[in-house]
């Protein structure tokens, strides 16, 4: 990682404690935070993403696909 910034980080002396009990697993503080930071920016990029395809979805298409007549029935090994 050549663009590597640093932030001064305030935390809670309870979460820092917390904190450096996962360091018992071989993982150091900065790494589990970085993993954290990165885990909540994906899921708030996948929250956006479905929340703009959902404005964007043709609700009146998407029933009449739903409920369109034909096809096969299940087969077997079709079953959950």
């Amino acid at each position: 990682m050549k663009d590597i910034t640093t932030y001064p980080l305030r935390l809670p002396n309870s979460l820092k404690q917390a904190l450096k009990e996962t360091e018992e697993d071989g993982s150091s503080m900065n790494q589990f935070i970085i993993v954290a930071v990165s885990e909540k920016l994906s899921a708030m990029k996948t929250a956006a993403f479905f929340d703009k395809a959902r404005q964007e979805a043709n609700f009146e298409t998407f029933w009449r696909i739903l409920n369109r007549k034909g096809g096969k029935p299940p087969r077997e090994g079709d079953e959950l």
